[in-house]
């Protein structure tokens, strides 16, 4: 596919914000990018052309703006883009008064605004571009998001957190949080609905931080339970997440039907995955999901059974302290 993004070349000015890969992830930007939304950081006042403009409209447009490229919409579709190639190929080759419709890219990569922002930082990765176009559910141009845009907002998400924690520590300590929480939930998790993949999660956290349980605490839940929730959804052909609060200590544990994990040690491990292209395609399957999970858990068990499906269970102490590694995107 060509000029998947209307900048065509590596965002570079984005290379030195904040790390979101590799074992020194923070757990606070992994909950970030699971929480957070296509649509919470990209770029909504687009400036497009239709297929009429003339190619060198489209060269005076990125002159003033300094842009790389340009959206060709009309009436909220998305028909192509002209990039700052196209413009170079056209001035060499004679063709700047052709309109847009004769030379602009077709064959798009693009995001929806409901995806999770961990989508388009894997596509970032994999395919090497800058920006890309945005569509709703409806498949309208609604914005373009960058790397700057996801770092711009990671770090105001980043500065309330802080904030929000200094305020915590300055209140005094309240006794017998776990002790006497008792909670049941169990959320049914069905294959390949990617639409709805990590909304347990988030419901879980919500009701963590509700009832006041330590925020490091919820912060590793809430990575393993979304870690596990996507597991379901695409290894398997269905099955529930559930949450138990009893005695001070918090299980999250993922059942389902399906086929099994043949070798559950290589499993564990970083980076192992048995996901296809189509996934991959959608910025899953990384094989970090169990590896994650184990990594924040103060204990990790896991049972499989070929042909018949996958138990795993994490618990967490609610007033212990964290394991030492964090986990990785």
């Amino acid at each position: 596919m060509s000029d998947p993004a209307p900048n065509t070349e590596p965002d570079k000015a984005a290379s030195s914000g904040i790390p979101v890969g590799g074992e020194t992830s923070p757990l606070v930007i992994m909950e970030l990018i699971q929480r957070l939304k296509i649509r919470d950081v990209m770029t909504r006042n687009l400036v497009t052309l239709t297929r009429e403009d003339t190619m060198r409209r489209a060269q005076e447009l990125m002159r003033i703006g300094h842009f790389n490229g340009v959206p060709i919409a009309e009436n909220g579709r998305l028909y192509g883009i002209v990039s700052i190639d196209d413009i170079i190929r056209a001035l060499i080759g004679g063709y700047i008064d052709d309109t847009c419709a004769k030379h602009m890219s077709t064959h798009l990569i693009v995001l929806e605004d409901d995806m999770p922002i961990s989508f388009a930082l894997r596509y970032f990765e994999n395919y090497k571009y800058g920006r890309f176009p945005v569509l709703s559910r409806d498949r309208a141009l609604v914005g373009i998001v960058s790397q700057r845009d996801i770092n711009r907002v990671l770090l105001y998400e980043l500065t309330a957190e802080i904030n929000r924690l200094e305020r915590q520590i300055t209140r005094p300590p309240e006794d017998g949080i776990g002790d006497d929480l008792y909670m049941l939930r169990e959320y049914p998790v069905v294959r390949h609905d990617f639409e709805n993949a990590g909304k347990a999660a988030n419901e879980i956290k919500r009701l963590l931080r509700e009832r006041n349980v330590d925020t490091r605490v919820t912060r590793r839940i809430a990575v393993a339970a979304y870690e596990l929730e996507i597991n379901i959804c695409i290894h398997s052909h269905g099955g529930t997440l559930a949450m138990i609060v009893s005695k001070g200590v918090a299980e999250i544990v993922a059942k389902d039907t399906g086929p099994g994990i043949e070798d559950v040690e290589w499993a564990c491990q970083d980076g192992t995955s048995t996901a296809n292209d189509w996934i991959r395609s959608l910025g899953f399957g990384a094989g970090m999901g169990l590896a994650n999970s184990k990594r924040v858990s103060d204990h990790f068990e896991i049972k499989s059974a070929l042909g018949k499906g996958t138990t795993i269970r994490c618990k967490f102490d609610l007033r212990g302290p964290a394991p030492q590694q964090e986990p990785s995107p």
